[in-house]
């Protein structure tokens, strides 16, 4: 073997390859890729709430990390169809996180302890494994104390809470689908093509084409609420339903998040704290140990740009990288902003100027995001929200309209 071949050797072990190269999904792929690392997955759950683990953990885990890359690089789960990459990118995200949980399981020095279970529960250690695998916030869990929850005013009644969850995943969904139209709607000759293409219109005068990019940008963050808000209400239904789980264990996951009057109420509280774990291991914690508090927390922001870099990636190799690092690095800015200005004047941030403040710097950074996204060609992904297509012509008209409205306020 040639030094330059040593030298590329990682590089073609970890090569994300087009989807032209994989292997579609089936009984073989299933059996020989998919269940491998999520079967290990449940077995690490298991063996970190049980004593004397720890360098049993420690050895599993490089073995299990590869085949999980190896699970979310190799499997096609497209069905042939180049729209839904959206699929391989949602498997992707799933074997990252199932990384690096395990990573941070396989670190834990102490057994992780349940407090909380279902009412008249026996404990048992492989229900326990199975709440742990699927509880992103640890509700219940010991390692979860300073999470703050949202106040929950949903049904007390378990058969009026699960019917209430079901309309609102329907709900969300019709929302998400019809925002998606609307986005397309928007420029249908590079948002509904796989090559994708910029909010930004350089035709545009400098004021209308950042006008007509925020209301793209506000669009997309609704979206991306109303899908999130909708995979967690089949996440508790699956939950209640299913396991038996108490609809305690699956707390409200989003709080007004328009209504935040700060960066760290928005990103700290309002804002889904779903991956808030995976983000303070991949970046938190590095960063945290070697710049104490404010590395902790730019770091903890460049985790995340990090694990949505690879929704991008997964979807257009071709995008640039730094598009999501600089985005969510600028949140993490912002809260050092917020932290400078309450040392030096007394006082937090809040009230109107606050909330201004607030979303200023989310539609500024958060605008970078979004083009991230569609020059990655996201949004002409086929919509699996099809109970929005009977409003798509309503929504074509209407933002067809308004859009040529706003660029003849250019001319």
């Amino acid at each position: 073997m040639s030094w330059t071949s040593l030298l590329t050797l990682p590089t073609d072990i970890f090569r994300v390859p087009p989807v032209s190269e994989r292997l579609p999904f089936d009984g073989y792929t299933l059996l020989a890729y998919t269940l491998p690392p999520c079967l290990a997955y449940l077995v690490v759950a298991l063996l970190v709430i049980l004593p004397g683990t720890r360098m049993l953990r420690i050895a599993l885990w490089p073995l299990i990390a590869l085949l999980a890359f190896r699970a979310a690089v190799y499997v096609d789960f497209t069905g042939g169809n180049p729209q839904r990459t959206v699929l391989n990118l949602d498997f992707a995200l799933l074997m990252f996180s199932f990384v690096i949980r395990m990573l941070e399981w396989t670190l834990q020095k102490d057994p992780l302890k349940r407090h909380l279970r279902p009412s008249g529960s026996s404990p048992s250690i492989f229900m326990d494994a199975l709440d742990l695998s699927t509880n992103l916030r640890g509700v219940g869990w010991n390692w979860s104390k300073s999470l703050r929850f949202p106040p929950d005013k949903r049904p007390t009644s378990r058969l009026w809470f699960i019917i209430y969850i079901l309309l609102s995943a329907w709900f969300h969904r019709f929302v998400c689908g019809v925002i998606h139209l609307a986005v397309q709607a928007f420029s249908p000759e590079t948002f509904t093509v796989l090559s994708g293409g910029t909010i930004f219109d350089a035709t545009l005068p400098l004021l209308i084409r950042y006008i007509r990019s925020s209301i793209l940008s506000v669009l997309v963050a609704f979206a991306i609420y109303a899908v999130m808000q909708m995979n967690y209400d089949i996440g508790t239904f699956f939950g209640v339903t299913v396991l038996q789980q108490d609809p305690a264990q699956w707390p409200p996951v989003f709080d007004k998040p328009w209504k935040a009057d700060s960066l760290r109420d928005f990103w700290g509280y309002r804002w889904h704290q779903l991956f808030r774990r995976t983000f303070i291991v991949v970046g938190g914690w590095p960063l945290g140990s070697l710049f104490g508090h404010m590395g902790y927390v730019v770091g903890t922001f460049l985790g995340s740009g990090i694990y949505h870099n690879i929704v991008v990636v997964m979807i257009n190799q071709n995008v640039e990288w730094w598009c999501m690092i600089l985005s969510f690095g600028m949140m993490g800015v912002g809260i050092i902003f917020e932290h400078v200005f309450t040392r030096m004047t007394g006082r937090q941030v809040g009230g109107l100027m606050g909330r201004v403040w607030t979303m200023a710097w989310l539609l500024v950074w958060g605008s970078v995001m979004v083009d991230g996204f569609a020059r990655a060609g996201m949004f002409a992904s086929a919509s699996v929200f099809e109970t929005a297509v009977p409003a798509k012509g309503i929504v074509d008209y209407y933002v067809t309209g308004f859009d040529g409205w706003l660029k003849a306020c250019a001319s």
